[in-house]
């Protein structure tokens, strides 16, 4: 999985601590973990995702086109208006997570690190004879998260994705290092992914496997239209929806908060009562410590666990709020 490859201006901050993994590039921590998300919570700061990868579609057949190949429907996608989508393999997995804006002649899209070249192959596969044309923005434009509630003024010209967490920039590049001075206090990785954990968001990479489905994350409505027409997994998605239920549901875990380590992805799940050597009947995607919840997690459970079920997260005792109704 290739990675953009340079790292952001914005580590040389006071206090800056390099995130590692599928965040590296990034800061995870500016000194005070807490203090930035609480920044975050009140609307002030800003956080450093200049590590997403961009990519743009341009032309007249723009938004008919992506509604062909996307789980989301943007055939009339107005300007300004923020939403995302998916890509699917023929099974029905997720293979592509895009947040999405058309600025009335642009679609733009920032998606996770590391997995842009392979999207752009793909779309590049599927133009035909549609008047489209895909681009690489990463090297030039970076993607900027001002939190819900920031009143903070966004430079003239900048692409702005708006949502209820918050609003999205697509600023260029060259103007981190000056965004950063004015519109401080930075906030890290780390803060971010504790409040999107928070609200139940889930990220590809982190709660997606290669077999997830879209149903088992609550993703359908917010990244899957149920009314639009075929596109690749559709199949899969109809008959779940249709008939069934997913083998698999996101659930949330407040941690015992008396225990150092945080489970990291992929800590066994198993019932409380059956102890550390029990059946595995899931696994932690993303921990966090929050500011005021204290140590939680997302989690993917086998849909038949009781949701009253006391769980151990590794060694760490662990109970359950349901995200995915089972």
């Amino acid at each position: 999985m290739q990675r953009h490859s340079t790292h952001s201006p914005l580590l040389s901050l006071p206090g800056a601590v390099p995130a590692e993994g599928r965040d590296e590039g990034v800061a995870a921590h500016y000194g005070d973990l807490f203090r930035e998300q609480r920044a975050l919570a009140a609307g002030t700061g800003f956080v450093d995702l200049s590590h997403r990868g961009v990519v743009t579609v341009t032309g007249d057949d723009r938004l008919s086109w992506l509604h062909l190949l996307l789980t989301q429907h943007v055939s009339e996608l107005p300007a300004g208006q923020a939403t995302e989508a998916l890509i699917l393999s023929a099974n029905g997995h997720i293979e592509h997570a895009l947040y999405l804006v058309d600025d009335g002649e642009t679609v733009w899209a920032h998606v996770e690190p590391g997995t842009k070249d392979e999207l752009i192959a793909y779309l590049e596969s599927m133009k035909f004879f549609y008047r489209v044309e895909v681009a690489d923005r990463t090297e030039e434009v970076a993607v900027v998260h001002l939190p819900a509630g920031s009143i903070a003024e966004v430079p003239e010209g900048v692409v702005v994705r708006e949502t209820p967490h918050g609003r999205d920039l697509f600023l260029p590049r060259a103007e981190l290092e000056s965004f950063g001075a004015a519109h401080g206090p930075a906030a890290g990785i780390l803060a971010y992914e504790a409040l999107r954990v928070e609200t139940h968001r889930p990220r590809l990479g982190f709660e997606t496997d290669h077999r997830t489905i879209p149903h088992e994350l609550g993703w359908i409505g917010s990244a899957v239209h149920l009314q639009k027409g075929c596109y690749r997994g559709q199949e899969t998605v109809a008959r779940v929806h249709n008939l069934g239920k997913p083998p698999r549901r996101l659930v949330f875990l407040h941690l015992d908060g008396s225990e150092v380590h945080l489970p990291g992805h992929g800590t066994p799940i198993r019932l409380a009562s059956d102890g550390a050597e029990g059946r595995q009947l899931g696994f932690v995607t993303t921990s966090a410590r929050h500011h005021e919840l204290g140590p939680i997690a997302l989690a993917m459970l086998k849909r038949n666990v009781p949701v009253d079920a006391k769980l151990l997260a590794g060694d760490t005792a662990a109970a359950q709020e349901t995200v995915v109704e089972p």
